[in-house]
């Protein structure tokens, strides 16, 4: 098969990663990996090398949507109520992708995933990433284009907890686990892949308060008290809204129920499936890792005073002034 001029433009942006990554500032994560700045924000290798393939070549269509959010905030749920919302008339809850699919398989990660495969994808295109607003290329944040992002948050002291138990299931053999007091001051300092955490979402915050009908900013304890309402506000984003007959007939409920943490963690697939991360990189996550506990207020269980206290501190210096608050702060 001969090559295109595509391939070339490709190949070009990874000599660039290449030679970028040696002159870019570095640490060594909890997974014993390093992690570059870059643009302000800390990436593995392989994640940076995916956000300069985006930056450079992707092609955004006006029906697509862009989930995103930092790491460990609640897109696993989003991605399975985004997917069985869009997706209502095609399938049937005894016949639905997600019953052999885990939540990870139904719609492509952007990050390490980018290699030309979203041309076989039939619009509207569902993608997740968990870059920073700021990084993505002006052809897909620009309020006059037809693409949009939903974005989720979530309180950071529950981030930690849940980013600490992840990284245990994809520690690589041979690695030590780091304690819980390494993993919160790594938080803290803003060093974690895909951080600062404060920076990431106070990114897309403000995008959203100047671009609502392109950014729909969600809150993981808003979707958990109330999923019913945060589904409809969904089917209404994706220009898919729900008819008077299907609420009388329940189809809201029955997306939440379906959708729901605990019918998800026992299917089969979460059970025992493995995902395959990115193109030819090798990184297996068992779909279970992605279900631990779901819960608001898990960190009442990890974090001491004084660690709250700290945490809680640098929250509102950093929130100061933007509206946006977390938990009983």
């Amino acid at each position: 098969m001969s090559r295109t001029n595509k391939d070339d433009d490709q190949e070009n942006t990874y000599k660039k990663h290449a030679q970028l990554i040696t002159k870019l500032p570095k640490t060594v994560n909890w997974l014993a990996e390093e992690l570059f700045l870059y643009q302000g924000y800390w990436f593995y290798k392989a994640a940076l090398l995916g956000l300069m393939l985006l930056q450079d070549h992707f092609k955004p269509r006006p029906h697509d949507f862009i989930l995103s959010s930092f790491v460990k905030s609640g897109t696993t749920w989003l991605r399975s109520l985004m997917f069985s919302t869009l997706y209502r008339s095609t399938f049937d809850f005894d016949d639905h992708p997600l019953l052999q699919k885990g939540p990870h398989e139904i719609f492509p990660w952007l990050d390490v995933a980018f290699n030309n495969m979203e041309d076989d994808i039939a619009s509207p295109r569902l993608f997740a990433s968990h870059f920073a607003h700021s990084l993505f290329p002006s052809s897909i944040t620009n309020p006059s284009t037809g693409c949009k992002f939903v974005y989720v948050c979530r309180d950071p002291k529950d981030v930690i907890v849940s980013s600490f138990h992840f990284y245990k299931y994809i520690r690589p053999k041979g690695v030590p686990p780091l304690s819980f007091d390494q993993v919160f001051d790594m938080f803290c300092e803003g060093e974690m892949s895909y951080g600062p955490y404060w920076d990431h979402v106070l990114g897309f915050w403000k995008a959203s308060i100047d671009s609502p009908n392109k950014i729909l900013f969600l809150n993981y304890e808003e979707i958990k008290r109330e999923p019913k309402v945060i589904v409809k506000r969904l089917g209404e984003f994706m220009g898919v809204t729900f008819s008077v007959d299907e609420e009388e007939n329940g189809v809201v409920e029955k997306i939440v129920k379906f959708c729901s943490f605990e019918h998800l963690k026992n299917l089969e697939v979460n059970k025992n499936g493995i995902h395959q991360v990115g193109i030819g990189l090798g990184l297996e996550i068992e779909n279970k890792s992605f279900f631990r506990r779901g819960e608001v207020g898990d960190w009442m269980n990890y974090l001491t005073p004084e660690m709250r206290q700290r945490i809680d501190s640098i929250v509102k210096e950093k929130f100061k002034g933007s509206g946006l608050i977390f938990g009983d702060l």
